[in-house]
């Protein structure tokens, strides 16, 4: 099966080099000149919980050539009109389109290439880019190979082809095929939403948040919002490792304690992990921030349903993308205060 990753950023690096570690014919396809050198010259360096070093076969788009089996889609949302359109001299008749970006973006990858080619995809790891042809694991190397991803059809049928994308996924880490895939990716931007929101709002990393009294209540209540606008347009969110997301809502001081806890301990091996959002502010770029906290945002509004947490991330890195600026923790941490404080949410 010829794979391709296209952006092979922080894990997309890692993506595509467990995958060839597999034996598996894939390409790591990106924009940055200087990191596909390094990939090739020196293979992939991972580092943080997994320390290896791994030779790929790294090219930018422009080199792109043939027909791909199966394409991992793992660019920034912002991009998808262009570089969809691009894809399609690349695909054949049955070639699949595995969209593993974060949010909900199967809609627009659909009219964009084929709903018959497009199978949806959640990942369940952090990653952060270093430098060219180096990244690093954030997430606890045990539960990053047992739970890796979650993947399946739109309609939530089993079948053959979804069965052969996980047995390439595996090479990277536990793959999981779901009847429910708006289930999960929800639930995946639930956690967005709460840590990569917060980690870019604040400046930190996901342990940063979840150590922090104030930014730990602030990630629950941007869950309680996420699941209350999630419920109202009928998402079933995950049950999983006896955890059913969907009653992580809040409608009591001892529910906010009880889900303070809950993200201490379900979320703990993450705590390395520094959102994608706040590297890209690092840098000065746009942020997928109105594919993320904004969705329920704009979700919320359309429904009548406050979501003023979420609406406060939305807030401060917008202003940091104007500015070109990173965030302050102990300015915009003043500000999540103050919300709680005003919501009766402390």
């Amino acid at each position: 099966m010829k794979t391709a990753i296209l952006g092979a950023g922080s894990l997309g690096t890692i993506i595509g080099a467990l995958i060839s570690k597999g034996g598996q014919d894939v390409e790591l396809i990106d924009v940055n000149q200087e990191h596909v050198d390094a990939l090739n010259q020196s293979g992939a360096v991972i580092t943080g919980t997994l320390n290896e070093t791994i030779p790929v076969k790294a090219i930018t788009p422009d080199q792109m050539e043939g027909k791909y089996d199966l394409v991992l889609l793992l660019t920034k949302q912002l991009y998808n009109k262009s570089i969809l359109k691009d894809l399609l001299p690349y695909l054949h008749e049955k070639s699949l389109v595995c969209s593993l970006q974060n949010g909900t973006p199967e809609e627009e990858v659909a009219s964009q290439v084929g709903v018959e080619r497009v199978i949806s995809g959640a990942v369940h790891f952090g990653a952060t880019w270093v430098k060219p042809g180096v990244s690093e694991l954030t997430t606890e190397y045990n539960q990053f190979k047992a739970h890796a991803f979650d993947i399946g059809e739109l309609d939530g049928s089993i079948t053959d082809r979804v069965k052969e994308v996980k047995s390439i996924l595996n090479f990277v880490g536990g793959t999981n095929i779901s009847d429910n895939l708006i289930g999960a990716k929800w639930s995946k931007l639930l956690l967005n939403a709460s840590l990569s929101g917060l980690s870019a709002a604040l400046n930190c990393t996901f342990g940063e948040v979840l150590n922090n009294e104030i930014a730990v209540s602030s990630a629950a209540n941007i869950a309680d919002e996420t699941i209350r606008v999630g419920h109202a347009l009928n998402v079933k969110f995950l049950t999983e490792k006896n955890t059913d997301y969907n009653e992580l809502t809040i409608n009591e001081q001892a529910d906010l304690e009880k889900r303070i806890e809950f993200f201490r301990t379900e979320y703990a091996a993450h705590a390395l992990l520094k959102a994608s959002m706040l590297q890209d502010l690092e840098k000065g770029k746009q942020t997928e921030i109105d594919f993320i906290n904004g969705v329920v945002l704009q979700k919320g509004k359309e429904l009548g349903i406050q979501t003023p947490f979420n609406a406060m991330v939305v807030k401060l890195v917008k202003e940091a993308e104007q500015k070109q600026i990173v965030p302050e923790f102990t300015v915009n941490i003043d500000s999540f205060k103050a919300l709680l404080l005003d919501t009766a949410k402390i």
